[in-house]
């Protein structure tokens, strides 16, 4: 309905007279004459004497129609009548919200400052365990080596600028949306794109785990009597972000927005506090207190590349704008960009931040993990005061949270590739809060048994991650390389330029990553992206051919002028009562001829039942099917097999009485022999099965 069509108040005056009334009359009907005539309308007295208004009437019926072909269902519709599916359905609305209809979805788009929390909070967050990783790699060649952290900090950081200047170029290219799937498989390939595809999704599970693994460390760094029950809390923070996210994007947005940007504040805080004592102090500050550092190995090249691998994890999510553009309000590509360079420069600034601290103040990390190096750090610089434990709340909410970045474009991949047949269909559907409901489903049960199957130790997450990520950076940046040759726009050459440093970077860290992790656990990740790759390929294959199997042939296939292809009507009996005979009823009206089915025990129980029903139908055609070894399904559906085998050709059909019970308890009571006859007909060829329903009172 327009603003202009929108129900409005009519004026109320203090003494009514007729005059008035007769203008309030003419004000309603024309109110009423210039909008749907078929929506329904209420006509309200004010509180006021002579008050009287028109609102449209909350609908009560299932539907609504919008013109003579089409009707429109409403909520009413959707909610069950009563019992354990009206319950149900109260208690997932109270948690996830009412539903919230298709013509709603532009409105539940992100502006920068929600899709900033709700898009950015993985690779934000990184920076709470990714310089640390670094320096966890360097201490096995001593306390020396540790300097060596500044310059991998900063190719680092340079590696998040190219990266984030791709991903720019690439939300240019492809304004409505360009993830890294979409870009590799529309220029290079259907291969390529799945392997970007399969390299996301096992990132995306990562990230939920390492994730929610760190935020719990930030928690049981502060209070150590927690650690045991680290798996548990792990579990019940991916449970409430997986209720946040049922609730739709944009609530998932507001509800975690404020925590994304506690952190950012509470974390330059921290490293302003540590930079002006560095100063004040001239440089010559109190070291960290920390234990020995003993040297386990020489300093290396690959060492040194496997502590630069090791904190590229801290550039997991910086894809998450680009795969995101559809989730912005209008005009979408704008938002993202402004977004994306915004997130860079948090990213970067805060990571050079945090391995400047770390280098200054000689933070050495705790190899048993009993505390983080940002703990370590804050605890140093500001004590155990209120501005610690706030600082320790900001990192673990945001660290649980960044798997909300996952969340967000966990689903939305997974309904892409469903949508090209690459997963099961399911992961298509949107639920009624607009929200991809199975792949938020899926993606909190794959990353909860990640966590117990780790423990919740960050450290032994850390070998599978970052591998899918840069195989992705790097597909999608070589695609957009391609992309920009073949369109040949204004300022081709440039991004051309751009991407293909990117590509090239991400690449030689893809290499270097999964080299240097591969014996830590990597291989796993390496294993797994082509295992993905196969699924996808015969989901594919299995849709192809049932695609194929169902597409009409207008030679064969049309419906006018063929022949009925029904041959016969079988009618499985237990017994002649009501429910058996309203479905004979049912079988007779099809005009065709129906045989009636009845196993009995004996044969003298098959001739009582014969004469039961021939009172009532007198020219029954009856077949008794004698079942010695007393059973009931074997019997009849070898029979009705033997029917379908003589004439292989047509059509059989078989109506199935079913009574079915007032109250869910009862329905144990019965041995719903129709639900299984149904169930083992159902995978028979050239067999149609018709259920007949009767409800008991």
């Amino acid at each position: 309905m327009n603003a202009q069509d929108q129900p409005k108040f009519v004026p109320a005056t203090d003494r009514p007279s007729p005059e008035v009334d007769a203008a309030e009359e003419t004000v309603i009907r024309r109110f009423r004459s210039e909008t749907d005539p078929r929506l329904e309308w209420e006509e309200v007295r004010g509180r006021h004497q002579g008050g009287r208004f028109v609102r449209m009437a909350r609908s009560t019926t299932a539907t609504r129609p919008r013109d003579a072909d089409v009707v429109v269902a409403t909520e009413s519709a959707i909610r069950p009548e009563g019992g354990l599916g009206l319950a149900w359905y109260r208690i997932w609305h109270v948690l996830v919200g009412p539903p919230i209809p298709t013509s709603r979805a532009i409105h539940e788009r992100l502006g920068n400052v929600q899709a900033l929390a709700v898009l950015s909070s993985d690779a934000l967050s990184s920076v709470a365990y990714g310089p640390e990783e670094v320096f966890l790699q360097l201490m096995a060649a001593g306390a020396a080596a540790l300097s060596w952290g500044l310059w991998v900090g900063l190719a680092i950081a340079a590696l998040m600028a190219i990266v984030g200047l791709s991903y720019r170029q690439t939300i240019r290219g492809y304004p409505s949306g360009g993830g890294s799937y979409i870009v590799a498989r529309a220029n290079l390939g259907t291969l390529p794109g799945l392997t970007a595809a399969a390299s996301l999704l096992v990132d995306y599970v990562l990230t939920v785990a390492v994730s929610v693994a760190a935020g719990i460390a930030a928690v049981t760094s502060a209070f150590p009597s927690l650690l045991d029950d680290r798996v548990a809390l792990c579990l019940v923070c991916i449970v409430v972000i997986t209720v946040g996210n049922l609730r739709g994007i944009r609530d998932s947005g507001a509800i975690f927005a404020a925590p994304t940007y506690l952190f950012i504040g509470t974390f330059y805080l921290l490293i302003g506090v540590g930079i002006v004592k560095f100063a004040l102090a001239g440089g010559h500050v109190q070291p960290l207190p920390h234990p020995p550092v003993a040297a386990v190995e020489g300093l290396t090249l690959f060492l040194i590349l496997r502590a630069f691998a090791s904190g590229c994890s801290a550039m997991t999510g910086m894809e998450a704008i680009s795969n995101g553009v559809p989730a912005f309000k209008p005009p979408e590509w704008k938002h993202a960009r402004f977004t994306l360079i915004v997130m860079t420069s948090i990213l970067v600034t805060m990571f050079l931040g945090t391995m400047f601290l770390a280098i200054a103040y000689h933070a050495v990390p705790r190899p048993d993990g009993s505390e983080t190096m940002v703990s370590m750090i804050a605890r140093g610089l500001v004590g155990t005061g209120p501005l610690y434990y706030l600082l320790q709340a900001a990192t673990a909410l945001i660290l649980v949270l960044a798997a909300n970045t996952s969340y967000a474009d966990f689903p939305r991949l997974a309904s892409l590739l469903a949508r090209d047949g690459f997963l099961p269909h399911q992961f298509s559907y949107r639920g009624d809060r607009l929200a991809f409901n199975t792949g938020i489903l899926a993606l909190s049960v794959l990353s909860a048994i990640l966590v117990i199957a780790y423990q919740g130790v960050t450290d032994a997450l850390i070998p599978l991650y970052a591998i899918g990520v840069f195989v992705s950076f790097t597909l999608s940046q070589a695609g957009m390389v391609r992309h920009w040759y073949v369109e040949r726009g204004q300022g081709w050459r440039t991004s051309q330029a751009i991407n293909a440093v990117g590509a090239l970077a991400t690449g030689v860290v893809a290499v270097v990553t999964a080299a240097a992790k591969f014996s830590e656990g990597a291989w796993i990740v390496v294993v797994l992206i082509p295992f993905l790759i196969v699924n996808f390929l015969m989901i594919h294959r299995h849709y192809a051919a049932v695609a194929e199997q169902l597409r009409i042939d207008e030679a064969a296939d049309s419906l006018a002028d063929q022949e009925s292809t029904l041959t016969a009507v079988l009618v499985p009996m237990a017994g002649v009562n009501k429910a058996t005979l309203r479905t004979l009823n049912y079988a007779l009206s099809l005009g065709a001829p129906v045989t009636v089915l009845h196993v009995a025990d004996t044969l003298e129980d098959g001739e009582a039942f014969q004469s039961v029903l021939r009172k009532v139908w007198p020219s029954a055609r009856v077949v008794v099917i004698e079942s010695p070894f007393r059973t009931l399904l074997g019997p009849l559906l070898s029979y009705i097999d033997s029917v379908r085998t003589r004439e292989p050709d047509r059509t059989l059909t078989v109506v199935i009485p079913e009574f079915l019970v007032a109250r869910w308890w009862e329905y144990p009571l019965h041995n719903q022999t129709a639900l299984r006859l149904k169930a083992a007909l159902l995978f028979r060829r050239g067999i149609v099965v018709v259920s007949v329903p009767y409800h008991l009172r």
